[in-house]
């Protein structure tokens, strides 16, 4: 089985992939998007992708593109995240690279003891160390074995603004429909008010407890949003069908897969 994962070796991405495809093929992209766009295709059977931080909340890109391509989740893996800084040596730190998300995560750190240094964004968090192992002055947030993999300096340890969980999706070409959880994504019809409790609603009459509900842009028109849901139940459930079917009434309702 080919699993695509957010590369180079050694991203978070990977260590996720590890820990329920320890003896799968995995295979590396520059990008979460590729990953999701490959599965859809077929061209990869599984993909692990990272798409909310207990610090951070969802990661926008994991949520885009599961509103583009035609996917399921089938599995999560939950993974505890524990940055370093890392650099060549200790010569003065001009610049601080990592993913997005790796910065944003350790912004009371940054603003802390480098509030004045310039900070950069990189494809993932291994990418930023190998960038740091070849410039002077660069150092880089990522996981504290880069520094062994790139010949890195690890100038502080646990850096991260508290408890640091990210959740991934493991996703295949169709969906899962059977699990304790499930997730979707609603697009209401219209913009009018009450729309949203009219689509919570069916949750609350069939006793389903929702554990997150998130927006995001349609990207159409401003204003305009569209929601992931995630809750308590298999999409193979009655009381799940029966509510889903009512959501429907007022809203289209894509089906992202169950998952234990």
């Amino acid at each position: 089985m080919r699993v695509g994962v957010l590369g180079p070796q050694g991203t978070y991405s990977e260590k996720a992939a590890l820990k329920k495809f320890p003896r799968e093929s995995l295979v590396y992209f520059k990008s979460i998007t590729e990953i999701v766009e490959r599965v859809s295709r077929g061209e990869l059977e599984r993909g692990v992708i990272p798409v909310e931080n207990s610090l951070e909340g969802g990661v926008s890109e994991t949520l885009d593109a599961l509103v583009e391509y035609d996917v399921g989740v089938v599995d999560e893996i939950l993974l505890e995240i524990r940055h370093c800084l890392v650099a060549k040596d200790d010569s003065e730190i001009t610049v601080i690279l990592s993913h997005p998300q790796a910065l944003a995560q350790c912004r009371k750190f940054l603003n802390s003891r480098f509030p004045n240094v310039e900070l950069r964004e990189a494809t993932s968090t291994m990418h930023a160390a190998k960038i740091a192992q070849e410039i002077k002055g660069v150092a880089a947030i990522a996981p504290c074995d880069s520094a062994e993999k790139y010949g890195l300096k690890i100038i502080e340890r646990d850096i991260q603004d508290g408890e640091n969980i990210t959740r991934f999706f493991v996703i295949s070409k169709k969906p899962s429909l059977s699990g304790k959880k499930s997730s979707i994504i609603v697009f209401p019809f219209e913009d009018r008010p009450g729309t949203l409790l009219r689509i919570l609603k069916p949750f609350a009459d069939e006793g389903i407890n929702l554990t997150k509900i998130e927006s995001r842009p349609t990207k159409k028109k401003l204003g305009e949003y569209l929601f992931f849901i995630d809750f308590q139940g298999s999409l193979s459930d009655e009381r799940v069908l029966r509510a889903i079917e009512e959501i429907r009434k007022i809203s289209a309702v894509k089906i992202l897969g169950s998952y234990s």
